[in-house]
């Protein structure tokens, strides 16, 4: 194999290196693309899940309030 000293190197090889870090860069996008749907899909549980908490805690003090005799 020959080895190339002078930093010279054969286009096929750099036309490779490209077509390789293109790919790792489109690789990276969409695993940052993914990471970021889960992460909103989980905050978005998780506010889901405190306002139905915080609606049912409403609720519940209305009905409580409704029960007690009027003055």
């Amino acid at each position: 194999m020959a080895r190339y000293f002078d930093g010279s190197q054969p286009q096929g090889n750099s036309a490779t290196r490209t077509k390789r870090q293109q790919e790792d860069q489109r690789r990276m996008e969409f695993r940052r693309a993914i990471e970021s749907y889960s992460e909103q899909r989980r905050l978005l549980q998780e506010i889901g899940d405190d306002a139905e908490l915080n609606y049912w805690q409403a609720a519940s003090a209305d009905s409580r309030q409704s029960a007690r005799p009027a003055p």
